[in-house]
């Protein structure tokens, strides 16, 4: 990510840079005017250089800061969450022993339920075959009634005609 800014200053620092190279040199031509004005010149380019480091040391700590202040906050967030979890497991932990206890009542019943049924199933047969004979049994009741009274009518009849018979018998008698 190059700015306008930085090809600038990489073009003045490049000089600077030379002059901080070249300060280590001793020159027969130089005056010592030109001496005190390099000199300086490569201080003020070491001064530069000493800022710049500042400055990315200083924006160094600033993202390290950040960066610590978010793990802060993310480590906070993940011991929130297994607080969190933590309360979930103990409010579904009670639930489940009651729900295995009832489970199990549930089981229980249904075996004793079982036989119970087949028992009732056994016994309605039984009742339904017991109902079916009553009821064939008392139709053949009224079937043997119905005969009975007409025969004890048509016995009845024949013991008046036989009655009239022998009144006639004893009328023609007298």
């Amino acid at each position: 990510m190059a700015t306008p800014k930085q090809p600038y200053e990489q073009h003045q620092q490049q000089p600077n840079v030379q002059r901080v190279r070249n300060s280590g040199m001793i020159n027969v031509n130089q005056s010592p005017m030109r001496d005190d004005k390099e000199e300086e010149m490569s201080r003020s380019a070491l001064a530069m250089f000493r800022a710049k480091e500042e400055e990315i040391e200083r924006k160094k700590m600033e993202v390290r800061d950040k960066v610590h202040a978010y793990l802060g906050r993310v480590e906070e967030e993940t011991k929130r969450l297994a607080e969190i979890r933590e309360e979930l497991e103990g409010l579904t932990d009670p639930l489940r022993k009651e729900v295995a206890m009832v489970r199990k009542k549930i089981d229980s019943v249904n075996k004793e339920l079982k036989p119970l049924g087949q028992t009732c199933q056994r016994k309605e047969r039984e009742y339904k075959e017991a109902l079916d004979s009553f009821n064939e049994k008392n139709k053949e009741k009224a079937q043997l009634v119905t005969k009975l009274m007409e025969l004890v009518t048509e016995s009845e009849k024949l013991r008046m005609k036989k009655l009239e018979e022998l009144s006639k018998n004893v009328d023609t008698l007298n």
